[in-house]
């Protein structure tokens, strides 16, 4: 296991673990990213990284990134 930001652009992951305090988790859990979910990174500028979970783009810290295992 490792965390999201340091999967390579384009390459397909899936979440195994998500950490952090009860209310970050639910956030992210609010946001898509729950165990089991294929994630992949689209691109990672200024420490933000724009990730494609869900058919959908978003974009999180990578504070937040260090905190979804894949």
């Amino acid at each position: 296991m490792m965390p999201l930001c340091f999967a390579d652009p384009g390459e397909e992951n899936i979440i195994k673990k998500v950490s952090g305090t009860p209310e970050v988790r639910q956030h992210l859990s609010d946001l898509g990213f729950v165990p089991g979910t294929a994630v992949s990174i689209i691109n990672s500028l200024g420490g933000n990284v724009i990730v494609r979970v869900k058919e959908s783009r978003i974009a999180i810290s990578e504070e937040m990134a260090r905190k979804i295992m894949i």
